[in-house]
């Protein structure tokens, strides 16, 4: 009988030490999460060379003194920064995150702006989506590992046309590549009751407005 009753309180203690070391975190993981990383996210490396190349059009097509250089260099820059921004701020705010990748989705479409504006207004041909040059800039675009060197032969040497047109299929790819982070993001947003803190922000905003919190 004391056997069993010692084989019994042995097999609770190991029953709660269980359930203990489930309900408890990992002591390595931290109170905020994972976050950072953005360079593995394939809409950051391709954003990088939108801003690379941009600075050589602009420092080859586009006189220094005009106030259109520099609103595309910084265009280009907002473009590339508010991604790894965004990133590293995803472990306290994931809303955060998403502004910041819209920030970034809408400088660059303000940038494509730019450059079909140059083309029109120099009369140049932009170029069809199905064209040979752009089926070619995507092809090299697919490539895994493409840097600004994949393409300085082309951005440095070639027409205002050219390398213009060339920026205008990169802006695509990496639009259409921000289009599906942040459909993920606010999906993941949404799974963690982001949409119940929006609710409640702006319930109290309004509250707030109105001048009243009874």
């Amino acid at each position: 009988m004391p056997e069993r009753k010692k084989n019994a309180t042995n097999k609770t203690k190991a029953t709660a030490a269980s359930h203990s070391s489930q309900a408890s975190p990992p002591s390595h993981e931290g109170f905020i999460p994972p976050h950072g990383g953005y360079e593995k996210l394939l809409s950051y490396p391709k954003t990088q060379i939108i801003y690379d190349a941009t600075i050589r059009f602009c420092d080859r097509f586009i006189s220094i003194k005009s106030r259109t250089h520099d609103q595309m260099v910084q265009a280009a820059r907002s473009g590339n920064k508010n991604i790894a921004e965004g990133s590293q701020v995803s472990g306290t705010s994931k809303e955060s995150e998403i502004k910041l990748t819209n920030v970034a989705r809408g400088s660059l479409e303000e940038l494509l702006g730019d450059y079909k504006d140059y083309l029109r207004q120099h009369g140049l041909r932009l170029w069809d989506k199905n064209s040979k040059e752009a089926l070619f800039v995507r092809k090299l675009g697919a490539k895994p590992d493409t840097s600004y060197e994949s393409y300085r032969a082309y951005i440095e040497t070639r027409s205002a046309e050219v390398v213009a047109n060339i920026l205008i299929c990169l802006i695509h790819q990496a639009n259409y590549l921000l289009d599906q982070l942040l459909r993920r993001l606010e999906q993941d947003f949404l799974k963690e009751g982001g949409l119940r803190e929006r609710m409640t922000r702006a319930r109290l905003a309004a509250r707030a407005k109105q001048g009243g919190w009874q």
